[in-house]
């Protein structure tokens, strides 16, 4: 028998324990089919947390200055009357420094009265947006219009700090009070949203509600794929995206129109996640993160579960092998600052945080362009975000076939490509095809890098590892709202700033290893063994180098 091969059996002994168990258990048995059904609640909540934030500040493009004398009029006559005309339309932020009283005489203004800024708010014609928001409630528009995208970014400031808090509790004190504890204050900063008056007390809440993006979500994907064994782990964590997070996309828009308060709205999306009082009743604890921290019983515990609920039996003598293992993991209590010190780790790190800031920004700039596209804002964002669930069900049937590399960094850099094209071309329906081949192709570069991700870090820091990348693409997201805003200074720098993102993001994406068909890392030392086992071209030949000692060990067991 080869040295090698034995030493690396030895090596790794302790995460074949858990996988033998796993597999006595069941990878894809009744418990886990229950868990992903379970995932919808959070899938669907997730994307009302990310995009509600869309509607309640969506800004109607018809507005012009407000006049109090001229409110008993029709609303074209004192449009007419009040806002200069600019183009085909009239001006936005200024109105004729007009006698208002000499105006209602005649019902005219001479076109060569002075111009000024308005003094009395603006008045908003409901028609692409068909209910009162934030925005026109509040006059954030002209000088004003700054007030939304700092709103959003301040939202992505509350998930940068967050996603470093729960992914951190997610690993200390376990999954499943860190999935509460992240839906808990989503809870409270929608409901406070609805109570505010200004911008600064607006965006203190909903940086609380940032503060559970994408954590509310995220930490019951990676307890789910904790639990799933490799053949199903795909399938899970895509479907449970493109279903879930896919289907919070497509109701959202029509749920705005119908309910056509921006208040009620925030009730309508915050109040069902309550459901979060059931999870610690319902949802186990990750077995995996229970043996890393040496809990052997309560891991036993909870596996025990799966088999009752599965139906299927681990064999006594695995179980104690199990055990055992589980208990001398205790001793290594690994965490991120190990990943750090890891040479190859903290290069993995490095490239994924810039392929996941990459497709966030690229995700979050054309979601954000629904608004300015030409189209109606409800369909473009209903047309975009449809694409989420073919795109990421052809991914679930492709990714184990492909890759996890290629189908990031293929769609990624077509994506780019699109984009680039459709910043030379007029708003209409050929910029806005475009616009929805490139989410199309960027849903799958995205959805791979999540799963990517959770697959290349240990289980002991895979909570706060992943949570450190997606807060990486919370910085991204902070950018991308005044990346749209750039449209203001040229109508094509957006699309030309999201090509060019996603040309670097793809480049650097092919430096990172393949994971398809692999165990999810159980220690830092099988995190490196698959770092360093993998080339630009593909898989390297796999090289241990034992120590001399070990070796005669070894060989004396052996002979």
């Amino acid at each position: 028998m080869d040295v090698k091969e034995e030493l690396n059996k030895k090596k790794h002994a302790d995460s074949d324990a858990l996988e033998t168990v796993l597999t006595h258990v069941g990878e894809f048995g009744r418990y886990q089919k229950l868990l992903f059904l379970g995932m919808a609640p959070f899938g669907v909540f997730f994307a009302f947390v990310y995009f509600v934030q869309m509607f309640i500040t969506a800004t109607p493009q018809r507005h012009w200055c407000r006049v109090p004398e001229l409110e008993h009029l029709d609303l074209e006559l004192r449009r007419n009357l009040t806002a200069p005309p600019k183009g085909e339309e009239w001006d936005r932020c200024l109105m004729f420094d007009a006698n208002w009283t000499h105006v209602l005489q005649n019902y005219s203004v001479h076109p060569d009265t002075p111009h000024v800024a308005c003094r009395d708010g603006w008045e908003f014609e409901l028609g692409d947006i068909p209910y009162k928001t934030v925005v026109s409630e509040r006059g954030w528009v002209c000088e004003n219009a700054g007030y939304t995208p700092l709103a959003q970014t301040i939202f992505f400031v509350g998930s940068f700090v967050g996603g470093i808090y729960f992914g951190w509790m997610a690993d200390r004190f376990g999954r499943v009070p860190a999935l509460v504890g992240s839906n808990v204050i989503a809870i409270v900063g929608g409901i406070a949203s609805i109570y505010t008056t200004g911008i600064w007390d607006f965006a203190f809440c909903r940086l609380l509600v940032g503060m559970s993006y994408d954590s509310c979500f995220m930490i019951m994907y990676i307890l789910v794929l904790e639990y799933v064994g490799p053949r199903y782990r795909t399938w899970v964590a895509n479907l449970s995206i493109a279903l879930y997070f896919g289907g919070g996309c497509l109701i959202l828009p029509w749920l705005a129109v119908w309910i056509g308060d921006w208040r009620n709205l925030l009730w309508a999306t915050t109040l069902p996640v309550l459901v979060i009082i059931a999870v610690p009743f319902t949802v186990p604890e990750s077995a995996r993160w229970l043996s890393s921290r040496g809990r052997a019983n309560d891991a036993v515990k909870v596996l025990r579960r799966f088999e009752k609920i599965n139906g299927t039996k681990v064999p006594d003598d695995v179980m104690d092998e199990f055990i055992v293992s589980a208990s001398q993991t205790r001793q290594t209590n690994e965490s991120m600052k190990d990943v750090f010190k890891s040479a190859p780790l903290r290069k993995m790190m490095c490239i994924m945080v810039v392929v996941y800031m990459a497709c966030a920004a690229i995700f979050d700039g054309l979601v954000r362009m629904s608004e300015g596209l030409g189209f109606d804002f409800f369909i473009t964002f209903t047309l975009t975000s449809a694409t989420e669930i073919p795109s990421v069900t052809l991914l679930a049937f492709v990714l184990d076939k492909w890759g996890r590399r290629i189908l990031t960094c293929g769609p990624m850099i077509i994506s780019g490509v699109l984009t680039l094209i459709a910043a030379f071309l007029p708003k209409g329906v050929a910029q806005v095809a475009l616009a929805i081949m490139a989410r199309f192709l960027i849903n799958m570069a995205y959805n791979a890098a999540i799963q990517w991700s959770a697959e290349l870090l240990p289980t002991p820091v895979r909570a706060s590892g992943t949570a450190l990348i997606h807060v990486s693409g919370y910085v991204a997201t902070i950018v991308s709202p005044y990346i749209v805003f750039s449209e203001r200074v040229w109508s094509s720098l957006p699309l030309l700033i999201l090509g060019l993102i996603a040309v670097v993001g793809s480049s650097v994406g092919l430096l990172l290893p393949e994971t398809n068909g692999l165990q999810m890392p159980q220690t830092i030392e099988e995190g490196e063994k698959i770092v360093s086992s993998y080339t630009f071209c593909g898989k390297a030949e796999d090289v241990e180098v034992a120590s001399p000692e070990e070796n005669d060990k070894l060989k004396a067991l052996i002979t």
